[in-house]
C-alpha cells in the first residue's frame, strides 16, 4: 500500500510534463539562447598564405690555405663571431722563409752573372769592330748575355712567388661572419685547398620551402614577403622572393627561396620561421570574418584545385524571425586571424561569431545587448 501511495506523486509530475499529444514541454519553455554576431562590412582584396621554413645563411664559404704546411695552434669555436680581416689560422713559416731567402740568393747570383755577361758582350763587340776576333765569337757572347738577363727575370719571379706564398701563411676572414664548422686540429699538416673552416655571413639570411604549382605560378622574383621568427614571434622582418624553381623537387612541389632584407640580433641559422605571402583574392574580393564563425572543428572542405576556394558553412541571423540558418560559403584563404569569404554572403548580414557549435538550423535566438 505504501508503494502505491509513493508512485502516485511521481506519475502526476510525469503527466504534467507531457502535453496532450505526448511532446516534451520542458524544451518548449527553455530560455532563448543569446547570440553574438558580427556584421559583414570589411571587404578584403588580398589573402595571406603562410609557409613554415628554416632560417639559413645567405652565404656560406669554405676557407682553405693556398699553400701547404704545418698549422700553428688553432683557436676557433663553432658559433664564434669574427670580423673581416681577423686571422683564423696560421701555417708555420719556417720553410716559407727559407724559400724566400733561397730565391733572394738565386736572384743576386743571376744578376751578377748577367752583369758579367753583359760586360763581356760589350768587350767582344769592340774587338769585333777592330777585327781582332771572329764574328761568331762576338755573337756567342751576346747570346750568353741575353740568356743571363732572362735568368734574372726568372729568378725575380721565383722570389715574388716565394714572398706571395709567405704572405698566404695567414688565413683571414673574408667578411664579418660566424664560424659554422672547424675542419682541422692544431699542429696538423694541411694541403693546398684542404678545408680549414666554414663561415657564414652574420647579417644575411634566407629560407627555402616548396609550394604547389598554383602558388609558384602566382609568384615573381622580387615579390615582397614577411618573415616571423617562430621562437620570437614579436620579430617580423621584410623579405623578398629571390629564386623560383622551374623544376619540381617532388611531384607538383616547386622550390622557392626568400632572402631577408632585414636582420635581428636574435636571429640564428637553423631557427624555425614562418613566411607570409600576400596574394590577390581569387574572385576579386571577399568579406573578412573572424575564425570563430567556423564550426568547432573548423572544417573547410577541400577545394577542387589545391589553392582554390574551399567550402564550409556559417550561421546567418534572420532579423525578421530572430532565428539562425546554415549558409554554404566559399573560403578563399586566411588573413591574420580572419577568413576571407568570397561567395555566399552579402554586405550588412549578421553572422554568428560565438558558440557556433551549439547552434542548430532554425533555432530561435536573441541578440546580446550592445549589438545594433
Amino acid at each position: 500500500m505504501w508503494k502505491s501511495f509513493l508512485l502516485l506523486p511521481a506519475a502526476f509530475l510525469l503527466s504534467s510534463c507531457l502535453s496532450e499529444n505526448g511532446e516534451d514541454t520542458v524544451n518548449q519553455s527553455a530560455p532563448v539562447r543569446g547570440l553574438k554576431t558580427i556584421v559583414i562590412e570589411d571587404v578584403e582584396q588580398t589573402t595571406i598564405r603562410r609557409f613554415p621554413s628554416v632560417l639559413q645563411p645567405g652565404s656560406i664559404s669554405t676557407l682553405s690555405f693556398e699553400v701547404a704546411g704545418r698549422l700553428d695552434e688553432v683557436n676557433l669555436d663553432v658559433g664564434q663571431r669574427i670580423a673581416k680581416g681577423d686571422v683564423l689560422a696560421r701555417i708555420d713559416t719556417k720553410s716559407l722563409v727559407i724559400r724566400v731567402e733561397s730565391a733572394e740568393a738565386s736572384l743576386r747570383e743571376a744578376e751578377s752573372l748577367a752583369r758579367n755577361a753583359a760586360e763581356d758582350a760589350e768587350r767582344k763587340a769592340i774587338l769585333l769592330e777592330q777585327q781582332v776576333i771572329a764574328k761568331s765569337v762576338a755573337d756567342q757572347s751576346r747570346t750568353d748575355a741575353e740568356t743571363a738577363a732572362a735568368r734574372v727575370v726568372q729568378a725575380q719571379r721565383s722570389l715574388d712567388s716565394a714572398e706571395d706564398d709567405l704572405s698566404k701563411a695567414e688565413l683571414t676572414a673574408p667578411f664579418d661572419s660566424i664560424v659554422n664548422s672547424v675542419e682541422v686540429e692544431s699542429f696538423s699538416n694541411v694541403a693546398i685547398g684542404s678545408p680549414v673552416a666554414t663561415v657564414y655571413a652574420a647579417d644575411t639570411f634566407e629560407s627555402s620551402f616548396s609550394v604547389s604549382f598554383d602558388v609558384v605560378s602566382r609568384l615573381t622574383v622580387g615579390k615582397k614577403v614577411r618573415v616571423r621568427l617562430a621562437d620570437n614571434p614579436a620579430v617580423v622582418l621584410n623579405g623578398v622572393v629571390s629564386e623560383l624553381g622551374a623544376r619540381a623537387d617532388t611531384v607538383s612541389s616547386f622550390p622557392v627561396v626568400v632572402k631577408l632584407e632585414e636582420s635581428d640580433p636574435s636571429m640564428k641559422a637553423g631557427m624555425a620561421i614562418e613566411v607570409s605571402i600576400e596574394f590577390l583574392v581569387p574572385l576579386g574580393e571577399g568579406f573578412s570574418l573572424p575564425l570563430s564563425v567556423l564550426p568547432l572543428d573548423g572544417k573547410i572542405d577541400r577545394p577542387e584545385t589545391r589553392d582554390g576556394p574551399g567550402k564550409t558553412q556559417v550561421f546567418v541571423f534572420n532579423e525578421e524571425t530572430s532565428t539562425v540558418h546554415r549558409r554554404d560559403v566559399l573560403v578563399a584563404g586566411v588573413r591574420e586571424n580572419s577568413i576571407i569569404i568570397v561567395d555566399g554572403l552579402k554586405l550588412g548580414e549578421r553572422v554568428a561569431s560565438a558558440g557556433v557549435s551549439f547552434l542548430r538550423e532554425g533555432q530561435k535566438v536573441k541578440l546580446l545587448d550592445g549589438q545594433n
